[in-house]
């Protein structure tokens, strides 16, 4: 019990017992009071080293802030990192950066969106960039977490309209996510749109499970975060390929908590200058 309640029972119970004399009056029987209860939480982290599949369900309708950098901007990170004394593997993203924005993501469901026909077998979706301007669809089972292709948030943006459905989902992450893991998956779109262009290409991602430990934000720190790498391969069917490189660490029940982008053409898994870097916050205005 905590001592201002202590101190509150403590007075409540003195004064009752000042009053207990045989001549006055007694109260009336009254039933004890009877909280309403609360809300079970729906997922309760468990740290036991891997996340299952629902222990990453998005929220929908749940918006979820991050530190970002500014576009233009770059940062160093360490994907390397450092053995506590506990002997556990730790990083430290917690750097202050005065320049960092703050993003809100919040993942929808998706009906009512301009593209809802073209993905019968989508859920959810969440913004693939910071701007917001392009979605990304996904589905989610006992599996694994697949994407199912993008979209322009607008039908008709200035931009020009973009639709790119994937013949097969792409497997983002595979259940359970353990570290050690890894696997290659592809994605195949013809007949899309990119800006207003017609499209056709060939999206391949390579995913590690790289480990698992402390990791170290600015406003909290996650005890038994995985460190999730990317590599995606963009090759249109005219025109030159492209890949760039994601480190991501994901958390049981919040998902992902941190992300770095790399440069294009990046060649080192491990790389230490982010295009990109977000990072989870609380309170953030």
């Amino acid at each position: 019990m905590r001592r201002r309640e202590l101190a509150c029972c403590l007075w409540l119970c003195g004064g009752l017992a000042a009053g207990c004399d045989d001549n006055l009056t007694h109260p009336p029987d009254r039933d004890a009071w009877e909280g309403d209860g609360l809300t079970p939480l729906l997922c309760v982290p468990n740290l036991d080293g891997r996340i299952d599949a629902d222990e990453l369900r998005a929220a929908i309708g749940v918006p979820v802030s991050y530190l970002i950098s500014p576009a233009g901007e770059t940062r160093t990170i360490d994907q390397v990192g450092g053995i506590g004394p506990d002997g556990r593997a730790f990083w430290d993203w917690g750097a202050d950066y005065a320049g960092d924005r703050v993003l809100r993501i919040e993942a929808t469901g998706l009906a009512g969106k301009w593209y809802a026909s073209s993905f019968p077998a989508g859920e959810f979706v969440t913004p693939l960039d910071a701007a917001g301007d392009t979605e990304a669809i996904y589905r989610h089972d006992d599996t694994g977490l697949y994407l199912l292709g993008v979209a322009s948030r607008e039908e008709s943006p200035a931009a020009g309209r973009t639709l790119l459905a994937y013949a097969a989902p792409v497997l983002v992450y595979r259940f359970p996510l353990v570290p050690g893991d890894r696997w290659v998956s592809v994605g195949e779109v013809s007949g899309g749109t990119l800006r207003g262009l017609p499209y056709a290409g060939r999206d391949t991602y390579e995913v590690e499970v790289v480990g698992a430990g402390r990791l170290i934000l600015p406003d909290l720190e996650f005890s038994q975060a995985l460190l999730v790498r990317v590599r995606t391969v963009i090759e249109p069917a005219a025109g030159a390929s492209l890949s760039q490189r994601q480190s991501s660490f994901v958390f049981e029940c919040f998902g992902e908590v941190a992300r770095a982008v790399s440069r294009p053409e990046e060649p080192d898994p491990a790389f230490t200058v982010a295009q990109e870097l977000r990072r989870f916050g609380l309170g953030l205005d």
